[in-house]
């Protein structure tokens, strides 16, 4: 075999891999691996931002299962990579981040933008080095398949030297990585059914990756069969049918009473493939730590996390798809009566809850939007979204009925919405992408608006406009009733930026306007932007600014 030069190396082993495309923004630091993609079927997505570019990468992830790829230069390119690095660790996606790097001769003197990748970004990835010698390439890359893959999935970085990129040496290919699944013992299983079949109150909850849409389907159907009410993490909530009669309801933010009532009482939780962190467990209340009131089992696919912060009763070292194959082979215990009620009436609070007419101030009710988008889009089209109170309507309001329809991060990151669903549509460029963002969301990456008119992503932007962080501003009023500080917006008209882009923007200033919007925007074979107006008094599905600073002055 010929040498080829290490940029060449790199692109050969992604071939072997399968990657289909990168993320990227392009730098002098390496350019070898630019070159190298031209000559190959690779789609390259160039972004704005390398914000933006890792978000898209993990988006990638999260959509297909697959490592999304970044390509991101040295120094300032990969310190705003880390935003999206920092998504990827937190919901537990895979993704690999390739950083140009200066060359090996001239390390240890600060050179330009140098950085020590091993130190700065050691707690933030799965696994971080440097390829010294361009004929470790397919070893090394390899081993980041696998890593950023196995157990609980994350981000790994491989940093390049300029001279690994340009020296020359023979290929080493490494077939295509494999998915490495961890089954539950039998045991593990034999204690589970039989707990699961004599408890009188238990409750699934669901989250995390390494799901599958069989498993997604199988669950459901044992869920049915055992006669077990099943709730979604938070941002999780496409890993059960909600229209579903064992459909319990979503567990985050702004949970619904009746439901974590439930949880309190229930005799046997079941956590499949969740961390069940700080937003789900309602700041760590919701079960007891490091011992939950409740019989808990937990099962996950990284031992690491097992016995972490949750001292399960039964803890269970296997994925989510793994666990259900075995589950789905369980013949169902006779039904009773009492079981039974207890989900149809938790479906039941659930339909309520998310079924209840909010009027908030303002021309431009939220619940009518969601209502026009219900009626307008297909099943299966795909939800994103980023951080913000708007995003409380979706996850209260919005029955998802697919798995693979939500694409929002579980690390809360302002800016996500728009990259990842530009990431969405072209890994799917059948399906309907819809992406959510607050006016302060939007403006962390709306840069990449322009990625998503150049990769001929036809996606729907909705921008929810209130002139604020409205997060935070709602935190302000409860804390500092009246003395608003650092969370007012002077916005400018989003509509006629997408339109400076040459695609569709459109302007909502009451509900009744919204409707012809969505079609147009629908119908546009070009990337769309919603410019929705909204009072700033609707801060919330339930309350108003006035009623925070209110509530908060007679405390």
């Amino acid at each position: 075999m010929s040498e080829l030069n290490g940029g060449q190396i790199l692109v050969q082993a992604l071939l072997n891999h399968h990657v289909k495309r990168v993320f990227c923004v392009p730098g002098e630091s390496y350019l070898p691996v630019l070159d190298a993609l031209y000559d190959t079927p690779i789609a390259t997505t160039v972004c704005r931002q390398e914000g933006g570019a890792a978000m898209m990468a993990e988006a990638w992830g999260k959509v297909t299962g697959q490592p999304g790829i970044c390509l991101v230069t040295r120094g300032p390119g990969t310190t705003n990579a880390t935003a999206g690095i920092h998504v990827a660790l937190q919901d537990s996606t895979p993704m690999i981040l390739f950083i140009g790097q200066v060359g090996a001769g001239i390390r240890e003197r600060e050179a330009f933008q140098e950085v020590d990748y091993r130190a700065f970004l050691g707690s933030t990835v799965k696994w971080v080095a440097e390829i010294d010698d361009p004929a470790r390439m397919d070893e090394m890359i390899a081993r980041a398949f696998q890593t950023a893959t196995s157990g609980r999935p994350g981000p790994v970085a491989l940093a390049l030297p300029e001279s690994t990129l340009s020296s020359l040496a023979k290929p080493k290919p490494v077939p295509c990585w494999k998915q490495l699944e961890t089954h539950p013992g039998d045991d593990e299983l034999h204690t589970l059914t039989q707990w699961l079949q004599t408890a009188n109150r238990p409750l699934a909850i669901v989250g995390g990756s390494r799901w599958s849409e069989q498993s997604v389907t199988d669950f459901q159907q044992f869920a049915e069969h055992w006669q077990l009410p099943v709730a979604c993490s938070f941002r999780r909530q496409m890993l059960f049918d909600h229209t579903h009669p064992n459909y319990a309801g979503d567990v985050g933010i702004a949970l619904n009473p009746s439901l974590r009532e439930h949880i309190e009482n229930a005799d046997l939780i079941l956590l499949l493939g969740t961390r069940f962190s700080e937003m789900p467990s309602q700041d760590y209340q919701l079960l007891g730590i490091p011992t939950s009131s409740q019989t808990l089992v937990h099962v996950y696919p990284g031992a690491e996390e097992l016995g972490r912060v949750y001292q399960a009763d039964l803890p269970i070292h296997a994925s989510p798809d793994a666990l259900v194959k075995r589950l789905k082979t369980l013949k169902a215990p006779a039904q009773r009566n009492e079981r039974g009620s207890r989900v149809s009436d938790m479906h039941d609070a659930y339909l309520q809850w998310s079924s209840a007419i909010m009027h908030t101030p303002g021309d431009v009710q939220m619940s009518g939007v969601l209502d026009c988008l219900a009626d307008q889009l297909p099943d299966d089209a795909i939800i994103t979204n980023g951080a913000g109170n708007y995003a409380s309507w979706i996850h209260r309001f919005w029955r998802f009925k697919h798995y693979g329809t939500q694409v929002a991060p579980t690390s809360g990151s302002m800016g996500y919405g728009l990259p990842a669903a530009i990431a969405a549509k072209l890994a799917c460029p059948d399906r309907t992408v819809v992406a959510f963002a607050g006016d302060g969301c939007f403006q962390m990456t709306m840069q990449e608006f322009g990625t998503a008119v150049q990769a001929q992503a036809a996606i729907v932007v909705v921008v929810i406009d209130n002139g604020m962080y409205g997060t935070i501003r709602m935190h302000q009023e409860k804390t500092f009733p009246g003395r608003v500080s650092a969370t007012t917006l002077a916005n400018p008209d989003f509509a006629a930026i997408a339109q400076a882009y040459g695609a569709p923007g459109l302007t909502v200033t009451s509900t009744e306007q919204f409707p012809e919007a969505l079609e147009k925007a629908l119908q546009s074979s070009l990337p769309s932007l919603i410019h929705v107006h909204l009072d700033p008094e609707a801060i919330t599905p339930t309350s108003t600014l006035k009623q925070l600073r209110d509530d908060a002055l007679q405390r």
